[in-house]
C-alpha cells in the first residue's frame, strides 16, 4: 500500500517588519522655457538622372562644341551655345553712327524727340551759315585753285579809248611790245578792253612809261594810279584801286574775278612831265 504523500510545508512567515517605502530623490526645479529657432529644413540633394550621352543623338551639330542635338532643341546639351542663330543685324547708315542719334533711345521717347530737335537746330545753323558764308568760302576756294593752277595770258578781241594822242591809239597797249604805248591826253581818260568769252581773271601786268629804256622812260609822264574796272558776263563791276611804282619794267596787279568780259583802266595819277601820259603794254592772265 503506497505510502501517503506529504502536505506541501509553506515558508516560514517572515517577522512582520514595517517596510517604508523609499521616497525618490528631489528633482531640481524645473527651468524656464526659452524660445529657439526653428532648424532649417535641409534641402534634399538633387538626385541626379543617368547621363543619356550613349543615346544616340541625331541632329545638328553645335557650332561652338561640335555636340549633335536633337532637332527640337535650342540650346545645346553640353555648352548650352544657341543652335538657333540669330539674324545678323543690318548695318546702320553713316549718319546713324554720329551724334546724337548713336545714343540709345530713353523709355518714353524724350531721347528721340530731344535728338529730332538736336538735328533740327543743326541743320538750321548749317543752312544759315552757308547762306552767310557761301561768298566768302567761294572766294577762299577760287583763290586757292589761282595758286595751284598755271596762269595763262589772254589776249582781249577788243579795245577802245576814251581819248588818244595822235599816233599812239588804244591798239598799242595790247600790241606786245613796250616801246610802243597808248597816250592819254590828261588825267580821267580810260581805256577798255573786251573779251570774247569770260574767263576767271588771275593778274594784270602793266607797263608804263614810253620805254624800259630809263633816258625814254622820263620823257613822257607815267600814270602811278588806275581805278580797275572789271565787268562780268552778267554785268557786275568789280573796282579796284590800283597804286603803281615809277619805274619801267613789268607791275604785277593781282586780280581774281571770275567771268569777266571787259576791263577798264582810268588814268587817275600821273608821274613826270610831257606832253601826255603814256601806258606802254597791259597783259591779262586767265586760269
Amino acid at each position: 500500500m503506497p505510502a501517503p504523500e506529504a502536505a506541501p510545508t509553506r515558508p516560514p512567515a517572515a517577522d512582520p517588519v514595517a517596510v517604508r517605502p523609499q521616497s525618490a530623490a528631489p528633482r531640481p526645479p524645473a527651468a524656464d522655457p526659452v524660445a529657439v529657432q526653428p532648424a532649417k529644413p535641409v534641402a534634399p540633394r538633387p538626385v541626379v538622372r543617368p547621363s543619356t550621352a550613349d543615346e544616340a543623338q541625331v541632329g545638328p551639330p553645335c557650332p561652338r562644341c561640335g555636340t549633335p542635338n536633337r532637332p527640337d532643341r535650342k540650346f545645346c546639351r553640353r555648352c548650352a551655345e544657341p543652335l538657333t542663330p540669330a539674324e545678323p543685324v543690318a548695318a546702320l547708315p553713316w549718319w546713324r553712327t554720329r551724334w546724337p542719334f548713336r545714343r540709345r533711345v530713353r523709355i518714353g521717347g524724350s531721347g528721340n524727340t530731344l535728338r529730332r530737335i538736336i538735328a533740327i537746330l543743326v541743320v538750321a545753323a548749317l543752312v544759315i551759315a552757308g547762306v552767310l558764308l557761301y561768298p566768302a568760302g567761294r572766294n577762299i576756294y577760287e583763290d586757292v585753285l589761282d595758286k595751284l593752277r598755271n596762269a595763262s595770258a589772254i589776249t582781249p578781241t577788243g579795245y577802245s579809248a576814251s581819248a588818244a594822242v595822235e599816233g599812239h591809239p588804244a591798239s598799242l597797249a595790247v600790241d606786245g611790245l613796250t616801246n610802243t604805248y597808248w597816250g592819254a591826253p590828261q588825267v580821267g581818260d580810260s581805256i577798255d578792253f573786251s573779251f570774247a568769252h569770260p574767263f576767271r581773271l588771275v593778274d594784270i601786268i602793266v607797263h608804263t612809261g614810253a620805254s624800259t629804256d630809263p633816258q625814254e622812260f622820263q620823257k613822257e609822264a607815267r600814270p602811278i594810279s588806275l581805278d580797275l574796272r572789271m565787268t562780268t558776263s552778267e554785268g557786275k563791276v568789280h573796282e579796284q584801286k590800283v597804286t603803281l611804282n615809277d619805274k619801267a619794267g613789268p607791275q604785277t596787279v593781282l586780280t581774281g574775278v571770275s567771268d569777266v568780259v571787259k576791263v577798264t583802266l582810268v588814268v587817275r595819277a600821273a608821274a613826270g612831265t610831257g606832253p601826255h601820259i603814256a601806258l606802254a603794254e597791259v597783259e591779262f592772265f586767265k586760269r
